[in-house]
């Protein structure tokens, strides 16, 4: 195996004694972008000298035992959540490209703790979709299959874990932008509870999360990343437990929800994957029960028109040589922002309360809420949309968008294949604050695997 493809718990040990290099890693990573980056297309702003320099000053601090949580681990960070010195440029080539002046609280954090960050990653459009379609960045495909979405909006994030661009891949989810990524290349993603990690520009529904190979990696780095920061009103303190990846599966009541009630209808592939991972839980003593829908289309509908109306404000008050340089499809959707009433922007923003009032009903009465986390496999790269159509641009989303609304944290496992060969992954929903349950509970799956696939380029 190449040291690209070791993840974050398998580094530490062997950096722990001696066995291998920070500096033999991160030349071991950057050989790997190299080669794969003209077809995947997942970085922005990489820095192969900056991450040399990094690398080094790590080998250093472990000779000399003084070595962070994660020194010397690679690490990208989706190209939004800022980091000193480098442009946020939002997908979109209406941004004008200005350096920030400091890290992001979760950049901030990853860097205390020595983690080398080589490299920015892709997203689409202002991050409003679920693919990697930019006017700024080239166009980032799945590792499993080229001519397939990575997914997005964190879809540089999805496509260099899968990849083997080291072990730990930071992204954001405002209505599934981690988890559905994560699906569709076959990895694990956490969106943690809202205010777990301080998100510095904070928004109703946005979170911070990581995108990795294994359960275990995405709990080093939410419990590197959580805590308070001035920046974000919202954040809470640390978490203070550690990770054992422990779990009582038997008699935990599990909700199984395989009809979003909203949106495309799910593949058979999808749901007989995710019906067997329900029956892997039963066979251990869960107690799995079917549920209704849990949102409902006026529900999805009023979230879209006020999104609508929010990006149609941003990219009103761009001038007009810029407003022209936004995607079509981005444009084409807000263009009909101007018809809705007050009342429409207001119900439309009531609906994120409905959502979570009807999640939250839903665990008075379940320990785990467990669906596909979307209704199909990746769809095709070029496409903004699975519909293909600026007018419905949210059909996939009826499975990850109600824990954003509700504040719960909610991770991916890949838990079957198509018979195309792409990976189908199922969501974990728990209750508040249950971050590291969620994460133990995917190892759980993950292990009990039966069908175990090489990755694509590893």
């Amino acid at each position: 195996m190449s040291l690209a493809d070791l993840t974050a718990t398998d580094l530490l040990s062997r950096y722990r004694d001696r066995s291998i290099s920070p500096v033999e890693v991160i030349e071991d990573v950057l050989a790997r972008v190299e080669e794969l980056e003209p077809r995947i297309c997942a970085t922005y702003a990489l820095d192969p000298d900056g991450a040399l320099a990094a690398a080094q000053e790590s080998e250093r601090r472990w000779r000399d035992g003084v070595a962070g949580a994660l020194d010397g681990v690679p690490v990208t960070v989706k190209e939004n959540i800022a980091t000193r010195g480098t442009p946020v440029p939002q997908g979109t080539a209406a941004t004008v490209l200005i350096p920030a002046t400091e890290d992001a609280p979760a950049a901030a954090r990853l860097r205390d703790a020595g983690a080398v960050i080589f490299s920015k990653t892709t997203m689409p459009e202002y991050g409003m979709l679920s693919s990697g379609v930019s006017t700024f960045h080239q166009l980032t495909r799945n590792p499993w299959n080229l001519s397939k979405t990575a997914g997005g909006s964190s879809a540089g994030a999805a496509a260099a874990a899968a990849a083997g661009y080291g072990p730990i891949h930071l992204g954001t989810d405002i209505g599934g932008s981690i988890r559905l990524p994560a699906g569709w290349c076959g990895l694990v993603g956490l969106k943690p509870t809202h205010g777990r990690i301080a998100v510095g520009n904070p928004y109703p529904g946005r979170a911070i999360g990581p995108l990795t190979r294994t359960a275990a990696d995405a709990a080093l780095a939410l419990l590197v990343m959580s805590g308070y920061d001035p920046r974000d009103h919202t954040s809470f303190p640390s978490l203070s437990d550690e990770y054992t990846g422990d779990i009582r599966v038997e008699d935990l009541r599990v909700a199984l929800l395989l009809d979003a009630g909203v949106g495309l209808p799910v593949d058979p592939e999808v749901t007989a994957a995710v019906a067997a991972a329900a029956a892997v839980l039963e066979k251990a003593g869960a107690i799995v029960e079917p549920i209704a829908p849990i949102i409902t289309r006026e529900m999805l509908d009023g979230l879209d028109r006020f999104w609508r109306v929010r990006s149609s404000a941003d990219i009103a008050a761009l001038p007009e040589e810029r407003r022209a340089k936004v995607l079509p499809q981005i444009r084409s959707w807000v263009s009909t922002a101007v018809e809705l009433s007050g009342f429409d922007v207001f119900d439309g923003f009531s609906q994120m309360g409905a959502m979570a009032s009807a999640v939250t009903a839903v665990f008075t009465s379940y320990d785990v809420i467990l669906s596909p986390v979307a209704p199909i496999t990746a769809f095709a790269a070029e496409l903004a949309y699975p519909t293909d159509d600026p007018s419905r641009p949210f059909e996939h989303i009826g499975f990850t968008v109600p824990y954003n609304m509700s504040a719960h944290p909610a991770t991916t496992v890949n838990v079957g294949w198509s018979s195309s060969g792409l990976p189908i992954g199922a969501q974990l929903a728990v209750p508040h604050h249950q971050d590291l349950t969620a994460l133990a509970l995917t190892g759980y799956l993950d292990s009990q695997q039966t069908e175990r696939r090489d990755w694509p380029v590893g």
